[in-house]
């Protein structure tokens, strides 16, 4: 990944991913700020929109760092519903060598429901296994997080064990499940 590379925008039916910028603060506080829908997220939540907007200059780096990746913002497609940040998805730590890749995503609680990560995840993973190459993707998530182990089954994700105490996040550490999605697998669905 170039730094300098224009942002790879995708779209997908419904959604229009698209980079996070500044002027998403707002709506990023507002999803990483909801406790309940963010308790199993990996990371402690910004406290204020200064924090909000130190995420966002996080996601942007992402793209410049040794093992880069992309953090793509979910909106409408359809300007009538208004472009306001829905969530967020992307995959990080590309291990060229290994061509590997971990992914991580959040939804907003009232985008949730809808299909709308699937739609979304489905989109970044095939720009993952061309533009990137890789050959399997990672997840790592919290064992009762059912939501997401669901999302990530319907997507082809083989659960492939556990990690002890991996994550550390609101002051305990955690155990996480560890998935992978083969590229072979994603191209059969």
């Amino acid at each position: 990944m170039n730094a300098g590379a224009a942002f790879p925008s995708l779209s997908t039916p419904r959604l229009q991913l698209r980079e996070i910028v500044a002027s998403d603060a707002p709506a990023l506080l507002a999803i990483h700020g909801d406790a309940e829908a963010m308790k199993w997220f990996g990371s402690d939540p910004p406290a204020d929109l200064e924090a909000a907007e130190q995420v966002i200059a996080g996601f942007a780096n992402m793209r410049t760092l040794p093992s880069p990746g992309v953090r793509w913002g979910l909106v409408h497609a359809d300007p009538k519903r208004g472009g306001t940040l829905l969530g967020t998805c992307g995959v990080f730590r590309w291990n060229r060598g290994w061509r590997t890749c971990l992914t991580g995503y959040e939804l907003a609680r009232h985008a949730q429901g809808q299909g709308l990560m699937t739609e979304a995840l489905r989109a970044v993973y095939a720009w993952a296994f061309e533009a990137m190459a890789v050959e399997r993707i990672e997840a790592q998530v919290h064992p009762r997080n059912a939501p997401s182990l669901a999302l990530l089954e319907r997507l082809g994700f083989v659960e492939e064990g556990l990690l002890r105490e991996a994550g550390l996040w609101l002051g305990e550490r955690r155990d996480l499940v560890q998935l992978g999605l083969l590229r072979r697998e994603f191209v059969a669905r």
